[in-house]
């Protein structure tokens, strides 16, 4: 609505001519580099305000140049490499107005610490990350400056980053969205960092056009004069920047990342293609948008909508363009679509591996923010992104599946559950094991939990009518025990009039004691047969709602507890006597189970098998279709493995809040949780499993056969991925502690007195995310 260059010249005036206040200076300096860390969408914006008022006051550029170099310097120190790399490219935005070779050699010395860090370990993330902001930084040094007068550096800057940035890194493999063996040519995905030193060596060769670039610094011809004061003010030299031999992760955990969008498969490009270095450059500052002002769903959701506002003209197409009009483009005009480059950011995060930054409800509220704000241009894009990804289910990694599942459910909840199921309605033909029918299956169940059947089996074709049970109208599951043809039945009913009306442990005891003798005299298992008579009949009792059951259980915990530590056929059966009951309403079976967890009635590994071996052998496999079942395992994970971490945490804090012993014993039951998980599945995978082997057709060729095993691979991957980064975790915790006590005992020589430093930002941050994962 306004010109950049009149925005930024009439902000540099305001400023300039209100020079003698003092507080206006220390503000304009705080709050330019607070922008570059807060809204980097606006960099080049603050840049060109920078430059403007150089022409008039040059003091200030020295003011904000030290401020700038000393929260460069502090930022590496504590290992925030977001930080660095969005003040990095702020100093690059001004390397018109810098003497000498200005940011370049910042860079040189940031890479010759990530050639250290990679020659010491091929695993090492710290040196990779340092590479991806020098990549990341150069395209702004030669958007800012004379591209011919900055060329030879950037080439010789660059053939040095290719030996790290063009190999494949040790732990690619590890976050890989797609099965590799399964995916097509067009699902490949290639990591960010050779994506980047390709596109930047393809951009030298045309001559640094950079042409997404916004360039609000450079004036129209009829102000030729202001930009001849731009291009002739004066120059200013960068302090030093010390950047220590040893630099350290930080509080964010570091891994490679892949470049992943879900406009791939398109006869139009709708987003800029891996081809062009606009594709890595616009995609970096939404995504640092995204997740830096990640307490505002609002304020994120209308910077997506707003983002060819912050690029160069013509870069997309006009907004909420059709996608079939996109074809009547003619070039050069562009036919990227700001809408699909924006959810196609989000979705990145999304289906980040191992773990996104923030919580993934954040991903999903920015979503639904942004089809609010704008809903007929957001609304098509995000359609074509659901089919795109409904499409590639099958070749798609497990936990991005039921990522994807998530958020299909949730968003459909904020848009009164309306979809075109039709278009998938052939694939209700596909038996159940089938990746699309499980997605089908799993996502009607999850849109259930956050509403109720009726309502759902209102939104859905006819078709899929029978995908929703008529016991799912039922808001609580019948009590197995009111029929007479079940083994103690009578016992059963009996124990639920006691609960109900809060009778003595006597009482119970004696209903538990006949239980148990006439299953001895049935040659069966005297402690299962009491504990699902008992534990039905604790559900039936609270199941009016999940507060009710909580209720219950709270106050039969006790001898849940002894029923629990009496053996591992009655925990199993606690378990199995759970998902039972509530096998209509799943949902609330894993918050029970869960609950079971945080009152140590149930161990981790009770569940683990329970789903992987009793659940999943009576159903020959099929289980492993479930999304309840995939549900209960991996959550049960997130809460040993968060555990895990708060442990070690505490244990390498300051005032050793966890002894070693402790540590030990938690690490111990982590990694035999992960050893029996990967044992079961691998029985799965292999197709080696006796249950597998009973229901086969004896070709070893079956499609059930084949469809098992595939699901235990996916299963598999999924686990095998949790395992490694929890050890390496382990790894660096181990490091970092000798580190801190190396030192320690520095400090103690030297000053003759023992001074254990704070535990790093790193330690207290990893442990909050954990909690966070857990929650």
């Amino acid at each position: 609505m306004r010109p950049w260059h009149e925005e930024c010249q009439a902000i540099a005036n305001l400023f300039t001519d209100n020079w003698d206040d003092e507080l206006l200076r220390g503000n304009f300096v705080d709050l330019v580099l607070q922008l570059a860390v807060e809204q980097p969408l606006k960099t080049p914006f603050l840049a060109a305000v920078v430059l403007i008022a150089n022409g008039d006051k040059p003091e200030i550029v020295d003011l904000l140049l030290l401020k700038l170099a000393g929260l460069v310097e502090k930022k590496i120190a504590e290992g925030e490499w977001r930080d660095v790399k969005l003040y990095l490219k702020f100093a690059a935005c001004l390397q018109g107005c810098l003497n000498g070779d200005g940011v370049f050699p910042v860079l040189e010395e940031l890479f010759s610490r990530a050639v250290d860090l990679q020659t010491a370990s091929s695993e090492d993330t710290i040196g990779t990350e340092i590479v991806k902001i020098i990549l990341l930084t150069i395209p702004y040094i030669m958007a800012t400056g004379s591209p011919e007068e900055w060329a030879q550096k950037a080439a010789d800057l660059m053939e040095k980053t290719e030996i790290i940035a063009g190999e494949p890194h040790a732990l690619q493999a590890l976050i890989e969205p797609y099965h590799r063996e399964n995916a097509d040519e067009s699902q490949q995905t290639q990591s960010l960092m050779s994506l980047l030193q390709t596109q930047l060596q393809s951009e030298a060769n045309n001559g640094w056009a950079l042409s997404c670039l916004p360039r609000p610094w450079e004036f129209p011809l009829k102000d030729v004069e202001q930009q001849s004061k731009i291009n002739n003010a004066e120059k200013h030299a960068l302090p030093s920047i010390n950047i220590p031999q040893t630099v350290v992760a930080g509080p964010k955990p570091l891994f490679p990342e892949v470049y992943i969008s879900v406009y791939s498969q398109q006869d139009v490009e709708s987003v800029p293609p891996v081809t062009s270095v606009a594709s890595s450059l616009i995609r970096d500052a939404l995504l640092d948008s995204i997740n830096i002002i990640h307490y505002n769903r609002n304020v994120t959701a209308r910077q997506l909508i707003d983002l060819d506002c912050y690029f160069s003209p013509r870069t997309f197409a006009p907004r909420a363009t059709p996608f079939d009009r996109l074809r009547d483009i003619e070039p050069p005009k562009s036919t990227w679509k700001p809408e699909d480059v924006a959810v196609d950011a989000v979705f990145s995060q999304l289906f980040l591996l191992p773990n996104p930054e923030q919580k993934l409800v954040y991903y999903h509220s920015v979503l639904t923010e942004a089809c609010k704000l704008a809903p007929a241009a957001i609304a098509p894009s995000l359609g074509r992104a659901i089919r795109f990804l409904y499409r590639n289910a099958p070749q798609m990694d497990l936990e991005l599946s039921y990522r994807f599942m998530d958020w299909f459910s949730h968003h459909l909840s904020n848009f009164g559950f309306t979809w075109k199921w039709t278009e998938w309605v052939d694939d209700l033909e596909l038996n159940n094991l089938h990746p699309r029918k499980a997605f089908i299956i799993g996502a009607i169940d999850k849109e259930i939990r956050l509403s109720f059947a009726r309502r759902i089996r209102d939104t859905l074709p006819e078709p899929y009518q029978v995908l929703i049970a008529p016991e799912k109208d039922q808001d609580s599951p019948p009590f197995k025990f009111a029929n007479n043809d079940v083994p103690f039945a009578e016992e059963g009913r009996e124990m639920a009039s006691l609960l109900k009306r809060k009778a003595p442990d006597a009482e119970i005891d004696a209903v538990i004691e006949k239980i148990q003798s006439q299953a001895i005299d049935r040659e069966i298992d005297a402690l299962v047969a009491s504990t699902d008579v008992f534990v039905t009949s604790v559900l039936f009792v609270g199941s009016k709602s999940l507060s009710h059951v909580l209720a219950a259980i709270e106050r039969s915990k006790d001898r849940l507890a002894d029923f629990g530590a009496a053996s591992d056929a009655a925990r199993t059966q606690i378990v199995d006597a759970v998902m039972g009951f509530w096998s209509i309403h799943p949902g609330v079976a894993i918050c029970i189970i869960e609950k079971l967890l945080n009152y140590s009635i149930l161990t981790p590994l009770t569940v683990v098998n329970w789903a992987l071996t009793v659940r999943a052998g009576k159903t020959y496999g099929s289980a492993l279709a479930l999304e309840e079942v995939y549900e209960l395992v991996f959550n049960t994970v997130v809460k040993v493995t968060g555990r895990v971490r708060q442990v070690v945490v505490k244990a390498n804090s300051p005032d050793g809040m966890t002894d070693d012993e402790t540590l030990a014993q938690e690490t111990k039951n982590m990694r035999s949780l992960f050893v029996a998980i990967e044992d079961a599945l691998a029985s799965w995978a292999t197709g080696s499993k006796d249950e597998t082997i009973e229901a086969s057709t004896g070709d070893g060729n079956s499609v059930r056969e084949k469809q098992v095993q595939r699901w235990g691979q996916r299963w598999l991957r999924v686990f095998k991925r949790r395992s490694a980064i929890e050890e390496a975790f382990l790894v660096e915790a181990a490091k970092e502690k000798e580190r801190r006590k190396a030192l320690a005992e520095e400090l103690a020589s030297a000053s003759g007195d023992v001074a254990i430093p704070d535990a790093p930002a790193g330690e207290e941050a990893n442990g909050g995310d954990s909690a966070a994962v857990v929650a």
